[in-house]
């Protein structure tokens, strides 16, 4: 029995991208299917609510332009690879770092060359597009910057992505930025009438959580304020991207008390896209002892304790076991590495605390992860292959 040519538009677009390109060289009806936009936005769009299957490592930005390497490991019960070809992942790991990844998209930075250049790339169709870039971004550019830009794949449009830059005005501590965005569209960049105000510490711009309209970002925790000052202990300060407010979120008191010893915190999205109670999830590592809160009431800063582990505690086999990294995937999943290996553990009812080896490692003692899922999505205009 033949279906519709729309059920059969419908049915395939709910496909993941290798899925796609497998059956295209197996069914001559649905070849046509991927020489339509519309049906690479629609795929790229019910893509959007579904779990990243993947995530690439790397070394931190620094220390790639010496040691290059791009890894993309598959996370725990997805069997199935990314349907990136091995000449793509050969190329970004000679040519570039990898800076942030949405609904299938990829933001780079070139690393071989002695000026700053951006690009966006969909890993599965072998296709990118240069972004311009920015003045200010190319004078106070060094190799041994960290280039801090953001890819939102969720607003606005669903062809079209948004990248965004906070501009330092100040050549000391920052009092504003300047919040510039790139609109994948239109190829151009616009400059919102609203600065970001983060108060008195310095952000983590290479974490930011896009959740209630607003990209949230946490501070530093060094010790340069005195106990009296307001910004003594680290906080998390949003932009709502709509009114160019900036806002202070406090974190859990049990998370500020010895925050200026040695730890390392980290805010990551909290649940599934789809889910209700999604929301924001704080990560605490000191003395080899991890601790995660989630933002229960957003306008109040209320927050509940879920996880308080041991590192020990959780069955690795490796001996004398130091976390080198650590993110949240997918809501739900406690990702870190050590030394040589990368483990998960769960964070959700039917997975806590179960802890999986995912794979080996060599990237280094302070390793990036950015997930990654494979759709169809376009790389805005003037796209063209990949020379790989």
């Amino acid at each position: 029995m033949e279906l519709p040519q729309d059920i059969t538009f419908e049915i395939f677009s709910l496909l993941p991208a290798k899925s796609v390109c497998k059956l295209k060289s197996t069914c001559r009806p649905f070849s046509k299917f991927l020489e339509e936009n519309t049906f690479k936005t629609k795929q790229a769009h019910n893509l959007l609510g579904r779990d990243d299957t993947c995530f690439f490592i790397q070394p931190e930005q620094i220390r790639q332009r010496y040691g290059k390497r791009v890894e993309l490991q598959s996370l725990p019960k997805e069997q199935q690879s990314s349907g990136v070809p091995k000449n793509v992942l050969t190329f970004l790991s000679n040519s570039a770092c990898v800076l942030a990844s949405s609904n299938g998209l990829v933001l780079c930075r070139t690393i071989n060359n002695d000026q700053l250049d951006l690009f966006v790339c969909n890993p599965v169709t072998k296709s990118w597009s240069f972004i311009p870039t920015l003045e200010s971004l190319q004078i106070n550019y060094s190799n041994f910057d960290d280039i801090n830009l953001m890819l939102d794949c969720s607003r606005g449009s669903s062809d079209d992505f948004l990248v965004y830059h906070f501009e330092n005005t100040m050549e000391l501590s920052p009092t504003s930025y300047l919040c510039i965005v790139y609109h994948g569209k239109e190829g151009v960049w616009k400059t919102t009438e609203s600065r970001f105000f983060p108060g008195g510490r310095n952000m983590k711009f290479d974490m930011p959580v896009f959740h209630n309209g607003a990209v949230h970002f946490i501070s530093d925790s060094n010790v340069y304020f005195v106990r009296s000052s307001r910004f003594y202990k680290p906080y998390i300060m949003s932009y709502n991207l709509e009114d160019g407010t900036s806002t202070m979120l406090e974190l859990p008191i049990e998370a500020t008390e010895d925050c200026h010893v040695i730890c390392d915190m980290g805010i990551f999205n909290w649940d599934k896209v789809t889910s209700s109670n999604r929301s924001i999830c704080l990560v605490k590592l000191s003395e080899s002892v991890f601790t995660i809160w989630v933002l229960r009431d957003y306008e109040s800063a209320s927050w509940q304790k879920i996880l308080k582990v041991r590192v020990k505690e959780l069955g690795l086999k490796e001996k004398d076991v130091d976390v080198t990294g650590f993110t949240v995937m997918n809501g739900d999943l406690l990702v870190f590495s050590t030394e040589e290996k990368i483990y998960s553990c769960g964070l959700d009812n039917e997975r806590f605390m179960m802890v999986e080896e995912i794979c080996q490692h060599n990237c280094g003692s302070m390793p990036r992860f950015i997930s990654y899922s494979d759709t169809l999505r376009s790389c805005g205009i003037n796209a063209e292959t990949m020379p790989c």
